[in-house]
């Protein structure tokens, strides 16, 4: 077989560039050859195929079965004609027919031809299926190929031969592309096409932001910074809520970065996107005042039943919560999956709301005996989630724990336990004994001079003696003797 070396070494070129290994080319070759002996002897055609490894020959053999009527020509060959090359042929018997190359006309060839490229097709598009199947929310790179009639066509840069396009509903309509501009995005999913897989990326999904926080953040790359919660409206505005596994760490900072240099560079990547970070609290109420910054909120008032929130805010703080076109609201309600009614201070009280909720301070004792929230609590996340998993929620259920009991809280370590009773010695006013009083008065006075150490408590008592005498009644009752009578004499008489 003289040409068979050269149609070898052709195969083994094109599987090179296209990323083969030795077994799926050999598989290629026979699959080939197979297709042109088809066209040459029919579509039941039986071939073995050999291929010499060191020296690229390849030996065909097609195999016929010996009967003694033909129905198919393409498995079957008469007793007649297999008994003119051995006449030893029975019926029943399979017959060897050898093949060469130069058998193979125009029509085989183009069937080798269009089955090869038809194998490599269908290995490219499973390895692009098995590549980017379980890559979903990733972030890829390539640059703009063309665009056309709204959608962006990209050429990504580890993968040429995946087609790759962002459709218009998933583009930012702030920004413009044009050829050869590099370009980023998230994969959003992969489509099944007749001509294979399309990999549909997005610029606009929420997916994007915390892809590109992913590839800013380490922290978040190395898991230890999680972003819990997104909401954002592409072009306008984001929302994030992030939340830490190592209390030493602050999410929002690490997300922030030094100067604002991380988040920065998300928003230089977003075309000046605004974007909200904001720690991530498992009560509904907590992360709803959060989510509504840089608004501060006055009260929130929550209902479970519904997944309603009632947030009311001071009015100088109305506009700043309800955001431009409402998007400041909107975006928390988003993130944090429940319905945000929003109240001004003045709208509040005309509907006959709580009338106390915008008063004076209280007074420091009523503030002493007034119940709260653990929330409102200097205490970790981890030890304010441990008390309300254990069904700890005010104040007031752990004011009278004990170092043991509360060692015995699930997720709840010794330090903790001693950081949240130093808390409560901080905030607890104790009133001394009255008596008490009296007696560290009286330790605290001064000793009694020399000489008076028979005196009584009671004489010891000077100033409280000196009050109890009513001097102008006991000048009253003194009656003067009249002139000239002997005062002295009375008294020596009396």
């Amino acid at each position: 077989m003289t040409n068979a070396g050269q149609i070898v070494a052709a195969i083994r070129e094109l599987a090179a560039t296209k990323s083969l290994e030795a077994e799926e080319m050999n598989d290629l070759i026979r699959d080939g050859i197979s297709a042109g002996l088809a066209r040459i002897f029919g579509p039941n055609v039986r071939p073995e195929i050999e291929i010499e490894e060191s020296t690229g020959e390849i030996d065909m053999v097609v195999l016929k079965r010996v009967v003694e009527d033909v129905e198919d020509p393409s498995a079957e060959i008469s007793l007649e004609k297999a008994r003119w090359d051995d006449p030893t042929y029975e019926v029943g018997d399979v017959m060897e027919i050898p093949v060469d190359f130069s058998e193979f006309g125009w029509n085989a060839v183009t069937a080798v031809k269009q089955r090869i490229i038809q194998r490599v097709r269908e290995g490219e598009r499973q390895k692009i299926r098995d590549e980017f199947e379980h890559r979903i929310g990733e972030l890829l790179s390539g640059e703009v190929q063309q665009v056309e009639r709204g959608k962006i066509v990209i050429l990504l840069n580890r993968a040429r031969d995946a087609e790759a396009i962002i459709p218009w509903k998933d583009q930012n309509p702030r920004e413009r592309f044009r050829q050869g501009d590099p370009i980023r995005a998230v994969l959003k999913k992969v489509d099944e096409t007749p001509k294979g897989p399309r990999l549909i990326l997005s610029r606009a999904d929420p997916g994007f932001v915390e892809a590109l926080f992913n590839l800013e953040v380490p922290e978040i790359y190395q898991g230890i910074v999680e972003i819990k919660e997104r909401a954002r409206e592409v072009g306008g505005r984001t929302k994030i809520a992030v939340s830490s596994r190592d209390e030493s760490i602050d999410p929002v900072g690490a997300c922030v970065g030094l100067k604002g240099s991380r988040v920065q560079a998300v928003v230089s990547e977003l075309g000046g996107e605004r974007i909200d970070i904001v720690p991530w609290h498992p009560d509904p109420e907590t992360f709803a005042r959060r989510a509504l910054a840089p608004a501060r909120v006055s009260k929130v008032i929550s209902d479970p039943s519904r997944q309603v929130i009632t947030a009311i805010v001071d009015e100088d703080q109305l506009s700043l919560a309800i955001g431009r076109n409402g998007q400041n609201v909107r975006l928390a309600s988003q993130l944090i999956g429940w319905q945000i009614d929003l109240y001004g201070s003045r709208e509040w009280l005309e509907k006959g709301a709580d009338s106390g909720l915008f008063a004076p301070a209280p007074s420091q004792a009523e503030a002493e005996s007034a119940d709260f929230p653990l929330s409102e609590l200097d205490l970790p996340e981890a030890a304010l989630a441990a008390l309300e998993g254990a069904g700890y929620s005010t104040f007031f259920d752990i004011i009278d724990l004990e170092q043991s009991d509360l060692e015995k809280v699930e997720n709840l370590g010794p330090d903790d336990a001693a950081r949240i009773l130093a808390v409560i010695d901080e905030l607890t006013v104790v009133e001394e004994d009255p008596v008490e009083e009296a007696v560290e008065a009286t330790d605290s006075a001064d000793p009694l001079p020399a000489g008076d150490t028979d005196s009584s408590p009671e004489e010891a008592e000077v100033p409280a003696k000196v009050e109890e005498v009513e001097v102008p009644a006991a000048v009253e009752e003194v009656e003067v003797p009249p002139e000239g009578e002997d005062v002295g004499d009375e008294r020596k008489d009396g």
